[in-house]
């Protein structure tokens, strides 16, 4: 077989060399387990593509590589310079790379091959289907028994040997179509066979971006194909950003290159690569999963990255080849690494995402965040809405003295602005925290405002050093700003839908050419004729819908008319030298706003001109051919409208501003303390104590300038002023108890003589009290007579506080006649009544049966009706006798002794009684004669015994005795006639 790599030589070197010195047999089998078993044990895919990319890298051509699993076989097919003997020779040695002089070569040191003893123990190498070489296991492990000198150390280690110090050559094999160089790789065991498998499948983009000169990647796996792809598009000439395209996904690219110098190298071993390189990559997504996040350096190691790009750096590695070695050089790189990444940061809100945040995940990571943070600050990385050094400063903070703005072409920015844009530092940026359209308003007036987009709230701002704004902020800064309305309208468009609370401050101008802070209570309206009420209206072109949500009135007429503004202009138009411009707007706002008479009372303070050239309050203005001029007196201060001011507005709006037709109401709510210029209003509220409140007052003004009761009646009719008469205040008391209490209106007219020149309690309305009262005018409404105390019932004189004492009075009023029978009925009414009064010095009582009017020390309340005969000729009364006490008048009880002078004899009552009155004691006492205080009397009742000389007189005794009065008579007819009994029973029945 030929042998054209020399692999016997090679041989027969290594062999005499371990036979010479067995220890450097077992120096070699170390350092190919430290390899296989270390810094390699899981990276033969990436050594295998990192050669072929090398490979590639010599030929010139892209580099192309395929790996096929099946069978327990990795076979790695790749483009480029087929293998040499210098190759074979550095292949089977450890630590002389091949390439040391190769500068575009990424392999050093010569040992990533080891990789392969990983997971084969027959790799064998196939150089464009011809000559190949092989490395085995056994065959190394039967040389090298056939050195007796190393069969001891042989045993010490088991058999195991270093695979790949003795090479052999092999029989030629097929290369793939359109590859160069075959690996085959016959896989250990199981675990290797899975090892491969998971590598094959962790196998990205990153590989292809580590290795420029590798375009595609395709892998196999039982059938199963997919390929990765690459597409450069390097830097442009003198800059550092470039692009590569994988799969479809682009990544941009920064990279630097340079050499080393000699004091950098001082640590590192002597064939360390006198150069270094720096390439970063980012997608416009955050880093795939597929992408490991660790150093390349070039292939991964085990130092973690936290930024969300891949770096492919020249780090120096330590032994292991799995972490970066300390020392100058991997200073010098940070260094390098930081700046190549700044480069990399696009113009964009996607920058942020790529700002370090405060925690690292491993010592390397946390030193090129430091790096690059420090330089952040300092670097034009951001947009700005518009150039700062031809923006108008705002105020919005000191304006910045160097921008230290740097233009970018947006043709090499993914994501650039749009035309040419400026680039600033993060120290002269500024952010507005509001709704994405507010930086194209803002940046007419905010120097380094960054663009719409750019959120206000991300982490990496306070690295960058930007300053951000609040919507308080912006609002506060503002407030000195001179823009046109339009201008202004734009900014509220652009803040539609932001937080209220931090618009409460907002400027805006009014259409009087001020700007005031915040919107509440602003008018949105019609400014057009309302200069002369000092309105605040916003300008019509700055109106926009937020204004009327952050407090803004969209104002109609009787908003704007109700406008604190619009008072303070009625009651200063008094005062006014020429009260008629405001006179004039606040007229039209009543016709414009269809106010009704009384709905707002301050109207009437509005200074009008009357017909004698005065200007007056509207309030004490009538309208020509007034009702209420043909009631009140000729001495009233009031005036008359100008008729030419009638014939302008007309009499309705006249009166909607408080000019009278009628009377006026004064309205008001929540009263505490009646202030209203009413005649007599404090005595009317000092009934109801300290601490009341009245939830709704309302009463008929100018009363006491009534001359004509008759016609102001007819005016208080009207339903407004009559209820203003007949509906009580309701009060609510100190205590929280409420009260209906008469009306101020119906207060003020109870005492005042306004019917017929009497008060209105001195009369009455209808017959039941005709006989002890006036009558009232005839026509007076019922409703306001019961209003004002005119009475009309008993029932309701009686009702009133003072009316059972009113009605006493009454009673002992000579001038009245009062019938027997009317006398009755009225004291039956008394008795049932609380008759908390005075006693009365005169009362009508019943003298021999005929009403009289007496002393009330001589009257006698009768309480029993076997008295009547002993109190012939005394003036009686027949009430309970409780009044007697109420009133303190003498009970007949107490008055009349009751002495029995004549004798008796006990009899039994008669069957004929006890058929009516079954309940009637068993006997009485007869008399012939029944003698009473030296008086005949037909009956007497003395301590539970019935005295009695005759029929009448027993049937009178027995009832009394039963509490049977009113069966007496029946109880007497019984007694004549007992034989009638049947009958008169019958007819009680039917009576009943």
């Amino acid at each position: 077989m030929d042998d054209p790599f020399g692999t016997t030589a090679i041989r027969e070197r290594v062999l005499a060399a371990w036979t010479a010195s067995p220890a450097r047999f077992r120096e070699d089998a170390n350092a190919e387990e430290d390899h296989t078993r270390g810094g390699y044990r899981d990276r033969v895919i990436v050594e295998l593509a990192q050669n072929a990319a090398d490979a590639a890298a010599r030929a010139g051509v892209p580099g192309r590589i395929r790996f096929d699993l099946r069978d327990g076989v990795l076979h790695a097919a790749n483009a480029g310079a087929p293998l040499d003997a210098a190759g074979v020779e550095a292949l089977s040695t450890l630590r002389a790379s091949a390439k040391r002089d190769d500068t575009h070569a990424v392999g050093r040191f010569g040992v990533g091959f080891a990789a392969v003893v990983a997971v084969s123990d027959e790799p064998v190498i196939v150089s464009d289907a011809g000559p190949a070489v092989a490395w085995s296991a056994e065959r190394t492990r039967a040389a090298a028994e056939a050195v007796p000198a190393l069969a001891a150390e042989l045993g010490r280690r088991g058999g195991h040997v270093p695979v790949l110090r003795l090479p052999f050559a092999a029989p030629a094999r097929p290369v793939p179509e359109g590859y160069d160089t075959l690996v085959r790789l016959p896989l250990r065991d199981a675990d290797a066979d899975a090892l491969v498998r998971r590598l094959l499948a962790e196998t990205g983009p990153a590989l292809l971006l580590s290795l420029p000169a590798l375009a595609e990647i395709t892998i196999d796996v039982d059938g199963d194909v997919r390929t990765l792809r690459a597409t450069w598009d390097g830097p442009a000439e003198g800059a550092v950003t470039g692009a590569v395209t994988v799969n479809g996904t682009t990544w941009r690219t920064a990279e630097a290159h340079g050499t080393v110098t000699a004091e950098l190298l001082a640590d590192r071993p002597v064939e360390e690569r006198p150069y270094w390189q720096v390439r970063w990559a980012i997608a416009d997504e955050p880093l795939p999963d597929d992408v490991p996040a660790v150093v390349h350096a070039p292939t991964p190691s085990d130092e973690p990255l936290g930024l969300p790009a891949l770096l492919i750096a020249s780090f120096p590695l330590a032994p292991d080849r799995r972490h970066v070695a300390p020392g100058p050089l991997t200073d010098f790189l940070v260094e390098r690494a930081a700046e190549a990444y700044t480069a990399l940061l696009p113009p964009t809100p996607r920058l942020l995402d790529l700002v370090p945040g405060p925690v690292a995940k491993g010592e390397l990571d946390a030193r090129i965040c430091r790096a690059i943070l420090a330089r952040l600050p300092d670097l034009p990385l951001l947009p700005v809405a518009e150039d700062p050094r031809a923006a108008a400063y705002a105020g919005l903070g000191e304006a910045p003295g160097d921008v230290s703005g740097e233009r970018i072409d947006p043709r090499r920015e993914p994501g650039g602005l749009g035309g040419e844009a400026v680039r600033v530092r993060g120290r002269d940026a500024v952010v507005v925290d509001g709704p994405a359209a507010l930086p194209g308003v803002l940046s007419e007036v905010v120097p380094g405002l960054l663009p719409a987009g750019w959120p206000a709230r991300h982490p990496a701002l306070a690295a960058l050093g930007v300053r951000r704004l609040s919507l308080a902020d912006v609002a506060d800064a503002l407030a000195g700003l001179d823009r046109e309305p339009a201008w202004w309208r734009r900014l509220y468009a652009a803040l539609d839908g932001a937080d209220r609370d931090a618009l409460a401050g907002l400027p805006v101008p009014l259409a009087d050419g001020r700007t005031v802070r915040g919107p509440r209570g602003l008018l949105v309206t019609e400014p057009e004729g309302l200069d002369a009420l000092g309105l605040r209206v916003v300008h019509p072109e700055a109106a926009h819908p937020l204004l009327l949500r952050l407090g803004a009135v969209e104002a109609g007429p009787r908003a704007v008319l109700t406008d604190a503004a619009t008072r303070a202009a009625v009651a200063a138009s008094y005062d006014e030298e020429d009260p008629e411009p405001i006179w004039h707007a606040v007229l039209t706002l009543v016709r414009r706003a269809h106010l009704r008479p009384g709905e707002e009372p301050w109207l009437a303070e509005l200074a009008l001109p009357g017909d004698d050239g005065e200007p007056y309050p509207a309030g004490e203005l009538l309208l020509p051919g007034a009702p209420l001029a043909e009631v009140i007196a000729d001495d009233a201060p009031f005036g008359v409208a100008d008729v030419g001011l009638v014939e302008r507005y007309g009499a309705e709006v006249l009166e909607a501003a408080g000019v009278l037709r009628t009377f006026a109401l004064v309205r008001a709510e929540d009263v505490i303390e009646p202030e209203f210029h009413l005649d007599d209003e404090e005595p009317w509220a000092e009934g109801f104590g300290a601490g009341y409140v009245i939830p709704e007052f309302t009463a008929v003004r100018d009363l006491e300038f009534v001359a004509d009761w008759e016609g102001a009646f007819r005016l208080l009719a009207e339903p407004d002023l009559r209820a203003a008469v007949v509906e009580p205040a309701r009060v609510v008391l100190a205590d929280g108890r409420q009260v209906d209490a008469p009306s101020y209106t119906a207060w003020w007219l109870r005492r005042h003589p306004v019917l017929n020149g009497r008060r209105p309690d001195e009369l009455c309305l209808g017959e039941d009290l005709a006989d002890l009262y006036d009558p009232a005018p005839p026509g007076l409404d019922p409703g306001i007579a019961a209003a004002l105390g005119v009475r009309t019932t008993v029932a309701a004189l009686l009702a009133e506080p003072d009316g059972p004492a009113e009605l006493l009075d009454r009673l002992a009023d000579p001038a009245r006649t009062v019938s027997r029978e009317r006398l009755r009925a009225l004291w039956a009414a008394l008795a049932e009544t609380d008759l908390d009064v005075e006693p009365p010095d005169h009362l009508r009582a019943l003298v021999n049966g005929e009403p009289e009017i007496v002393p009330a020390e001589d009257v006698i309340v009768v309480d029993r009706p076997d008295l009547l005969p002993l109190l012939r000729g005394q003036p009686l009364l027949f009430v309970p006798p409780h009044v007697a006490e109420l009133l303190d008048l003498a009970l007949g009880g107490d008055e009349v002794p009751g002495v029995i002078g004549s004798a008796g004899e006990e009899r039994a009552v008669p069957d004929a009684a006890r058929a009516v009155l079954p309940e009637a004691p068993a006997s009485y006492v007869h008399h012939d004669r029944l003698i009473v205080d030296g008086q005949e009397v037909p009956w007497w009742y003395a301590d539970g015994t019935v005295h009695a000389s005759g029929p009448a007189g027993l049937a009178r005794g027995l009832a009394w005795a039963c509490d049977r009065w009113p069966d007496r008579l029946l109880t007497e007819a019984a007694l004549r006639e007992p034989g009638n009994l049947p009958d008169l029973l019958a007819e009680e029945d039917l009576g009943g």
